[in-house]
């Protein structure tokens, strides 16, 4: 138990025990407390439970492997206090506002696509879609539809009920909107609006038949208990996907000083989050580069991890797509197409 002297491996108490049970045998995941206690194994178990998540991932989702693309269609200027984010209009960060013509999003979907990318995400950084945002969005996803084959998913912050059924109408496949943190460590993070304004529009957009993508990013003052905290919540929500972060600290931030993640912790997060998660796409996104490095990539791939976001991100500079690319051939992992497996 967390504090305590740990049961040796193979103990019926001992937590990877349970957990191979519970998860790996039936499906089911792991509770809060459970997952406290995973979070707090020593570093000479954390190649133990990557085994046993590898395992879990295996046997629940299968060795494919999504690969996705992201783009920011607006970039700079929002008017909300994310403390992580360097696209506020609230702190002094060196992100300036932007916007992407239809042209250059169409370049963009075709060379995510032409890395064998299943998913396009367009992206704004916004409280919510205004009208002219919702027709540049509208625009981009039929230019890109008439050029390039792949799915297309949205990110453009809190929804109306209208604004969902419209993209549904669209045709978006996946929304992304993350919670970020566990409700009780949230208002630490964001002030100007709530976790249950988020979680209000990821209900919407589940209840409007579009695949749900709901992550956050771990390293960002938490306690333990609130990182397992975190991952009950996201449980209880059932997304279709996770993209799990580790806070790469942006200056001119409130976060711009914090520490990043140790590599230990991240994956212990990243077994956790898959014992969490039996069933979910759990995606590889932001800050693992500075987080785990080359070696942590691989040791993601091999605890859990079965998606990544490719290229570069949206105010950080990602591992180039060859890299990771050539690193799921390298470990025999199946790339989903679109359609299909090679």
């Amino acid at each position: 138990m967390p504090g305590g002297t740990p049961a040796p491996a193979g103990d019926p108490s001992d937590i990877l025990a349970r957990a191979r049970a519970l998860v790996l045998e039936t499906g089911e995941p792991l509770d809060r407390a459970g997952l406290l206690e995973v979070l707090t194994l020593p570093d000479e178990r954390i190649e133990e439970l990557l085994a046993l998540a590898h395992e879990v991932r295996m046997r629940w989702c299968g060795p494919e492997v999504e690969v996705e693309g992201i783009i920011s269609l607006k970039t700079g200027g929002c008017p909300e206090d994310c403390h992580f984010c360097s696209q506020s209009g609230k702190f002094e960060s060196p992100v300036r506002v932007a916007r992407l013509d239809i042209p250059s999003l169409v370049e963009a979907a075709k060379q995510t696509a032409k890395t064998g990318a299943t998913e396009f995400c367009i992206v704004a950084a916004v409280r919510g879609p205004d009208r002219m945002l919702m027709s540049q969005v509208a625009a981009g996803i039929e230019a890109i539809r008439n050029e390039v084959e792949i799915n297309i998913a949205c990110s453009l912050g809190m929804l109306t009920p209208s604004q969902v059924d419209e993209l549904a109408g669209m045709g978006v496949h996946r929304y992304n909107h993350n919670l970020e943190t566990a409700r009780s460590h949230f208002p630490n993070v964001v002030t100007t609006h709530t976790w249950e304004e988020r979680w209000e529009t990821l209900r919407l957009v589940s209840e409007a038949g579009m695949e749900v993508c709901c992550g956050g990013i771990l390293g960002m003052g938490e306690s333990l208990e609130q990182r397992a905290e975190f991952a009950e919540q996201l449980a209880e929500l059932a997304p279709d996907e996770v993209p799990l972060n580790f806070l790469n600290p942006r200056p001119g931030t409130p976060f711009g000083d914090l520490d990043t993640m140790p590599a230990a912790d991240a994956l212990r997060a990243i077994g956790a989050f898959r014992l969490a998660l039996p069933k979910t796409i759990l995606r590889f996104a932001g800050g693992r580069e500075i987080t785990l490095g080359d070696l942590g990539a691989r040791q993601g791939i091999l605890g859990g991890i079965n998606a990544v976001i490719v290229g570069n991100y949206l105010t950080t500079l990602g591992r180039p797509a060859e890299s990771d690319i050539d690193l799921l051939v390298d470990l025999g992992m199946p790339i989903k197409t679109f359609g299909t497996v090679v």
